[in-house]
This record gives C-alpha cells, sequence and structure tokens, in this order.
C-alpha cells in the first residue's frame, strides 16, 4: 500500500502546448515523490445547459466528478483570459457543482497558473477563489504560483528552464502535499 496521494490536475487551457499543461507537468514531476498524480480532461465537457442536464449530467462530467471525489487533492492550472478564468474552466466547475455527491465540496484544492503577461495568471486566480467560495473548495492560500512571461521559461519540449520557478514549484508541491494531509 503506497503512502503517496492521489492527486488531479486540470488545465484550463484546452491548447495542445498550453504552458499551463506544461506547468502541470512540472508540478506533477516534482511531486512524484510524494504523489500519484492524473491528468483530468475537461475537453470533452460540453457547454452548461440546464436543459442538458434534465436528461441528466453527461457522461464526461460524471466521469471528472468521479476521479475528483477519489482523489485526495485537485490542482487546478489556469491561463488568464481577459482578466479571468477561461470559460472552459468555469464551465467545467458549474458542471461539477450540479453533481449530487458534490465533488468539489471540501475537497483541497491547489491553484497556479502561467500567462505570457507581465503578471502571470493574478486577476484569474482571484476570480477563481470567488468561485471556490461557492463551491466549498478547501483552497490552499500560499504559495502563491503565478508564472509570468511562461512563453520565456519553458523550452521546446515543454521543459521548465527558469530555475526560480522551478524553486517555487517545488515549494508548492510540499505545501500542498502538507496542506492535503491537514485536511484528511
Amino acid at each position: 500500500m503506497s503512502d503517496k496521494l492521489n492527486i488531479i490536475g486540470i488545465s484550463g487551457s484546452l491548447r495542445k502546448k498550453s504552458f499551463n499543461k506544461m506547468l502541470l507537468d512540472e508540478l506533477f514531476d516534482s511531486a512524484s515523490g510524494n504523489w500519484n498524480s492524473e491528468i483530468g480532461d475537461i475537453s470533452e465537457i460540453p457547454l452548461y445547459n440546464a436543459d442538458v442536464e434534465a436528461n441528466g449530467i453527461p457522461e464526461s462530467v460524471i466521469n471528472l466528478g468521479t476521479k475528483i471525489s477519489k482523489a485526495d487533492g485537485l490542482i487546478i492550472v489556469t491561463p488568464e483570459y481577459n482578466y479571468s478564468i477561461p470559460g472552459v474552466l468555469k464551465n467545467t466547475i458549474d458542471w461539477l457543482s450540479r453533481i449530487k455527491n458534490a465533488p468539489l465540496k471540501n475537497k483541497p484544492v491547489g491553484i497556479l497558473g502561467a500567462s505570457m503577461s507581465l503578471t502571470g495568471t493574478v486577476r484569474s486566480q482571484s476570480h477563481l477563489r470567488l468561485v471556490a467560495v461557492q463551491t466549498e473548495m478547501l483552497i490552499m492560500n500560499k504559495p502563491d504560483v503565478y508564472v509570468a512571461q511562461a512563453q520565456n521559461k519553458f523550452d521546446e519540449e515543454g521543459k521548465l528552464t527558469d530555475e526560480k520557478t522551478k524553486s517555487v514549484i517545488n515549494k508548492f508541491a510540499d505545501s500542498f502535499t502538507i496542506w492535503v494531509n491537514k485536511i484528511k
């Protein structure tokens, strides 16, 4: 039996070479000694529609919700689109909030993000924290990870090359392990 935590991560970007997916991979690599990690796919989640919900929650939403329910913790990486979280991420959270067993409720969650801007994802993470209040996610408050000018911090293969950012990611991974164990 493993003492590792089971952590699921989702990226708020659908782009194949997303800096946020690269950031999630880097975090999972950093924490591999303490976590069994899995990436949850949000690309098949349909747009929320109460008429669709009236016929049943879509299977893609149920599957993701089940994975989140079974996980010890959830990592959400978010880009910043127009000073906020991407629509696909908000849509996913909206759908997950409609599942009867409320997979997000009381779930330890860590948030971080990468952007090509000078300020990283400060505003989108702030908005995500507001959404987390309503869905009763238990957000780890510190350390903050706002990867600014991400285009200069990853190589062509998607590996993080910036040593300062690597150090912050390692600290985040250690802090999240403590956070999840505190809540468990």
